[in-house]
């Protein structure tokens, strides 16, 4: 099974992108063969109707629209900004519905992480996700991955040292590729 997996962050010190990359090779290990990108290599514009009708959609969501689709699932590891989801992610969701068929939102089944440096594990910001990702008629799985106390949820090597948030990984990897197969 295809997946690709990015981060809501182009940061490169991001603990969602340390998370993103704490995930690899428990999804390669579960038979995904796994497509890591970066929303950095896809920019964007503001979203703003009238560039759109003199430009159309930019190229990059074109592009990342297309790989999105041809995948069996996706995962996005997002931040939480001021309890709110970052705004090059919501900025990258509302481009990718200008484009063609929606195929992005509507192929793939989609899992939502999140990483904070507190306890929270970052819940308000993967319940707006799947609110917006679900109103776009996107299959997301109602678990969801959250890790908080960042600064003590990774061993020197990058991996998730808690045994409790390894085993919630491995049950949402679990879950998506249960949903994706079908």
């Amino acid at each position: 099974m295809k997946l690709a997996i990015f981060s809501g962050s182009t940061r490169d010190g991001s603990i969602n992108r340390k998370l993103e990359r704490a995930l690899l090779p428990m999804l390669k290990e579960a038979g995904f063969d796994v497509t890591a990108l970066s929303l950095a290599d896809y920019d964007m514009p503001i979203y703003n109707g009238d560039w759109e009708e003199k430009n159309g959609a930019p190229q990059a969501a074109k592009d990342l629209g297309k790989k999105l689709a041809a995948q069996d699932a996706v995962i996005v590891v997002t931040p939480e900004y001021n309890g709110s989801l970052p705004p090059v992610l919501k900025n990258t969701i509302d481009w990718m519905t200008r484009i063609d068929d929606m195929s992005q939102y509507h192929n793939p089944v989609w899992a939502i992480a999140a990483c904070t440096p507190g306890p929270m594990s970052g819940i308000m910001v993967m319940r707006q996700v799947h609110y917006i990702l679900t109103r776009l008629g996107t299959e997301v799985l109602q678990f969801q991955l959250g890790v908080g106390n960042a600064s003590d949820a990774f061993d020197d090597d990058g991996n998730l040292k808690n045994e409790r948030n390894r085993d919630m990984a491995q049950k949402m990897i679990s879950n998506l590729a249960e949903r994706a197969a079908k």
